[in-house]
């Protein structure tokens, strides 16, 4: 499996703001990555939900840092930042890293919006970032898969203001993205990913469906626009790239220390 994007990823991601990946991670690790995420429960402890305008709950965990368990290992695996410090032009770090839980029937909408609209005010001068999304589960049309406007990353940064509990992207600007860019609905299966500019509008449906909808997203920031100011996310601080190899270990470890945890809580 390659590490490396082609000359016409990077050309494909500069003209459409994102950059799908097949098999971005094995059928083996995704797996495990679903198998963990689904048994942690410090994980379902910390996480939060945001609704949507018409009051639909999506639930996210967010991280900052960095640890020895398998979302931090995939969010600094080779296969992963070597595609986005590519397709960025330069080094990257770890700006941080959530789960996205997008429930049967009742995961709420994402409103539309830019990450950069968020991450403007956290320092950041330069819209120099992205997000890697990893599906866990199937994303489709129907479970509320991510929508994104092909080229409007080229727009700039919109203005944000609130939607319901989120932050949503100018809808006037919006609708008027929606006549001049192409709608893409970008399903995946487990281990796919999307790469995808900060300043691309994006957005996804409530899941109406009766299968759930997991992702992980990495997201990074360059070296080039370490904030000038701090935040929730952190400054520049060099990334320790991993071997790829080293997802299935930190897998396999962190569900055996679940596993001996939930046997440990049983007997007490």
């Amino acid at each position: 499996m390659s590490s490396l994007c082609t000359a016409d990823d990077v050309t494909q991601f500069q003209r459409d703001g994102f950059l799908i990946v097949k098999n971005l991670i094995t059928a083996e690790e995704v797996d495990l990555l679903g198998e963990v995420a689904r048994a942690d429960q410090l994980l379902s402890q910390s996480a939060y939900s945001r609704q949507d305008a018409s009051g639909q709950a999506t639930t996210l965990a967010v991280r900052n840092d960095l640890s020895d368990d398998i979302y931090s290992t995939i969010a600094r695996s080779n296969r992963v930042v070597s595609r986005v410090t590519l397709l960025l032009d330069g080094e990257v770090y770890h700006y941080h890293h959530k789960l996205i839980f997008k429930e049967p029937r009742v995961g709420g909408a994402w409103e539309w919006h830019q990450d950069y609209g968020y991450w403007y005010h956290n320092g950041c001068l330069l819209p120099d970032m992205a997000s890697c999304m990893i599906a866990i589960d199937r994303a489709t049309e129907e479970n509320g898969c991510l929508q994104v406007l092909r080229g409007s990353h080229v727009m700039g940064r919109v203005d944000h203001g609130k939607t319901g509990d989120q932050t949503g992207a100018d809808l006037e600007r919006v609708d008027i993205a929606l006549k001049r860019f192409e709608l893409v609905h970008v399903t995946l299966e487990p281990g796919d990913a999307v790469i995808f500019h900060a300043n691309l509008l994006h957005r996804s449906d409530q899941n109406r469906s009766d299968h759930p909808r997991w992702a992980l997203i990495c997201c990074y920031n360059t070296r080039r626009n370490d904030p000038y100011k701090e935040s929730r996310h952190p400054c520049y601080s060099q990334l320790d790239v991993c071997e790829d190899e080293e997802i299935l270990v930190a897998g396999q470890r962190q569900l055996a220390s679940l596993h001996n945890h939930a046997g440990e809580s049983a007997a007490m």
